[in-house]
């Protein structure tokens, strides 16, 4: 049973922030068009993040396991039963006893499989301004793309199908292997058609029979108002095509929000900013104008105003991503003392210590 935690590296505990640091450090690493890459392993990384990063499917992992439903995980054995006489007693969540040798020696029953393409994950930054109001942006893939000259089959236009030769029509090959047990007959896919059992009389120029060759692509990206940074999006179909038809593969897109230079946002969707007054401000009230991400607005300064104290503008601050409106803009408002003062400055400033006397 796999580990989800383990596979990420991280504790049981661990916050949001920091699965999502350890999944896009591993994607990273792992992906498949990277040198190094491991196919596998890169698809092993996504199953555990799409768990943990869901509470609902997080908390129903962390009770029952793997075995929770829609964890995507296989279900686990409930039990081996006994070795009954004569032979294996029944696996209780498998087949059988064959099915344990099919995984060791080969796939007992091949046949044409189509491999799917493989998943595309790729890196895009936005500014602040474009997180809270969304954008469209676009992204250049060089990747595999279905040819245009075989529509994906890998025969060349005009070329007929016939009967593989290797496997007879079959799709499979098959091999007998020596155990302890005894010999077991393997079944493998043909190399040749892939299992088809057809090949074409001449193959695709243009992809050498492959059914997809490496194009650079350009792919509209429509990422939504309110994302955090290092959220991913995910967008189907829009990976590299899959050999002789197969299906595409996901294109996954880490989003990465620049660090803006006068607001910021909390967790609860606000937009923070500050303003500074001075005390004559803070003392007698004024009326100031603040910057949003709107544009500027006026706003009343109270007398008596101190600080450090916020003020809130409803409604102006970052868009909820599943909808329900947005947070507010929260303005920290900062006193600035002079540090140099005129002569008449001093004696207003004395006197009105004295009065408070």
């Amino acid at each position: 049973m796999a580990d989800y935690y383990k596979i990420l590296g991280v504790e049981k505990g661990a916050s949001e922030e920091e699965i999502k640091k350890a999944y896009r450090k591993l994607a990273h690493k792992y992906h498949p068009d990277k040198e190094g890459g491991d196919e596998e392993k890169f698809k092993e990384i996504n199953e555990a993040y799409q768990v943990l990063s869901d509470k609902t499917k997080r908390g129903q992992y962390d009770q029952f396991g793997q075995t929770f439903e829609g964890a995507g995980g296989s279900g686990g054995f409930s039990g081996f039963g006994g070795f009954g006489q004569g032979g294996f007693g029944g696996f209780s969540g498998a087949s059988g006893w064959e099915d344990v040798f099919s995984d060791i020696f080969g796939n007992r029953s091949a046949g044409f499989h189509q491999e799917a393409g493989r998943d595309i994950q790729a890196d895009i930054e936005i500014t602040f301004k474009e997180m809270v109001e969304g954008v469209k942006r676009n992204i250049k893939l060089y990747k595999n793309v279905k040819c245009e000259v075989c529509d994906g089959s890998g025969g060349a236009p005009g070329a007929k199908e016939e009967t593989c030769k290797d496997c007879n029509g079959s799709g499979k090959i098959r091999k007998s292997i020596r155990t302890i047990l005894g010999t077991i007959a393997q079944e493998s896919v043909c190399d040749r058609c892939k299992g088809r059992g057809r090949v074409y009389t001449e193959k695709c120029k243009r992809c050498q029979g492959e059914g997809i060759h490496k194009e650079e692509k350009n792919i509209v990206v429509d990422i939504p108002a309110g994302i955090s940074s290092g959220q991913t999006i995910s967008v189907r179909g829009e990976g590299e095509a899959g050999k002789h038809g197969a299906p595409n593969g996901d294109l996954f897109i880490n989003v990465h929000i620049r660090k803006h230079d006068k607001f910021a946002r909390d967790e609860e969707n606000n937009i923070i900013s500050e303003e500074e007054i001075s005390f004559a401000q803070a003392a007698l009230g004024d009326k100031i104008e603040i910057e949003t991400i709107e544009g500027k607005v006026s706003m009343k300064i109270p007398a008596g105003t101190q600080n450090g104290e916020v003020f809130r503008i409803r409604n102006m601050g970052v868009p909820f991503l599943r909808g329900g409106g947005r947070g507010h803009h929260l303005v920290k408002i900062r006193v600035v003392v002079p540090k140099k003062l005129s002569r008449r400055e001093k004696e207003l400033i004395g006197e009105l210590r004295d009065l408070e006397k």
